[in-house]
């Protein structure tokens, strides 16, 4: 059993700085949790404490209900692919990948076995004598996970494994990883600032952000009912759209009013969220997925309607992804990675059917609806569920 349990971790380096607060983390075994984040936000620390290679400030590291803090690293039975894969340059596949099982005094027969059978699994039987200079950057991460599965680690920790690979392998490698786990059913932690490699490739998702765990879900969980502002901003792409807006009850009939557009929420909005009605008259925060947009021209439903000028058009093929300007406030969600250019952050997305007619500089009538609408408080920006 390779259990892995991060309790009240944190870390506090010389000068002062706190990459990691009160980290808590439960990873069952066989499990594939993601750790992801915005660059900087302490993922890759957090790995490295699970390894060994950074000292753990305060808080407690268990492996399989051991107590890892001051144990070294070769002896925590983890391996670590890293992003810049770290293959020696002189070495054929072969040795690359059986190099640790050499260093550990292995006898040769059994080292031939161990690399032969991750060759195999790993598809790189016809480059075990090429160098990592003629191979494909694919190819030297298959080496570099090959290098992992021949120690028979409790646990697999992948740092960014992908980020140097091009879109289209990255699709393939992701797909491959994930094959990888099935097959092998090891328990890993794998840090991405990629959300959509977290939501195709995690059993569970943690999100993180400047050093404080902001929700750990399931990828759906995380997608439909985010915790905060930031997740809600964060998970998603294009990303949720979140803007300020105020709640008003006329006679029983509430609507949310977003700029200069008043749109009438559905009751059974008010009938899942009762605390709404603690924000009748108040500001609070509404987040719109683009896909709760759709171009009235091909809706025949009955869901309140605005009338928007199309700014930008992208046709994707299977959907066409619309920027429009809204004049209600946009949110901060506190990623680095989002321009802080308001003008920018003005712009709403709508996903919309390929069919549309609308392109770039034309008016577009949209549905929206409310009852996939998401509300959070302007002040916690916490979300507001109950």
């Amino acid at each position: 059993m390779a259990e892995v349990s991060l309790q009240n971790l944190e870390k506090v380096y010389p000068n002062g700085f706190q990459a990691i607060y009160d980290l808590n983390l439960d990873i069952a075994n066989g499990e594939f949790l993601v750790l992801v984040g915005p660059s900087g936000c302490g993922k890759s620390t957090a790995l490295r404490m699970v390894a060994g290679l950074e000292t753990i400030t305060s808080g407690t590291l268990t492996i399989a209900g051991e107590p890892m803090n001051d144990v070294e690293p070769k002896d925590r039975n983890v391996a670590m692919v890293f992003q810049n894969y770290a293959l020696y340059p002189h070495l054929d596949v072969a040795r690359n990948i059986g190099f640790a099982l050499r260093l550990s005094g292995m006898p040769k027969a059994e080292i031939e076995t161990k690399v032969g059978e991750a060759a195999r699994i790993l598809e790189l039987e016809s480059l075990l004598h090429n160098k990592p200079a003629q191979l494909s950057g694919g190819q030297r991460q298959r080496v570099a996970m090959g290098r992992a599965i021949v120690r028979d680690p409790a646990v697999f920790l992948m740092d960014e494994p992908l980020s140097n690979l091009d879109a289209k392998l990255r699709v393939q490698m992701r797909a491959e990883i994930a094959r990888l786990h099935r097959r092998l059913a090891a328990t890993t932690l794998y840090v991405t600032h990629d959300q959509v490699e977290a939501m195709t490739m995690g059993d569970r998702v943690a999100v993180i952000r400047d050093g404080v765990l902001q929700q750990t879900d399931e990828p759906s969980a995380l997608y439909d009912s985010p915790d905060n502002v930031f997740v809600a901003g964060f998970i998603g792409a294009p990303a949720m759209n979140l803007r300020r807006g105020h709640l008003r009850s006329v006679d029983g009939d509430w609507t949310i009013q977003l700029g200069h557009n008043r749109l009438p929420l559905a009751d059974s909005v008010l009938t899942e969220r009762p605390a709404l009605a603690g924000y009748d008259g108040a500001e609070l925060v509404v987040g719109i997925r683009p896909e709760a947009m759709e171009d009235a021209s091909l809706s025949d439903n009955n869901a309140p309607r605005i009338v928007v000028d199309a700014e930008l058009t992208e046709a994707l093929g299977s959907d066409m992804l619309v920027h429009f300007y809204l004049d209600a406030a946009a949110v901060d969600t506190g990623d680095p990675d989002v321009l802080d250019d308001l003008e920018d952050a003005a712009l709403m997305i709508a996903r919309v059917d390929p069919r549309s007619p609308v392109r770039s500089g034309s008016r577009i009538e949209l549905t929206v609806d409310t009852k996939r609408f998401h509300f959070f408080d302007p002040k916690t920006n916490l979300a507001i569920r109950s």
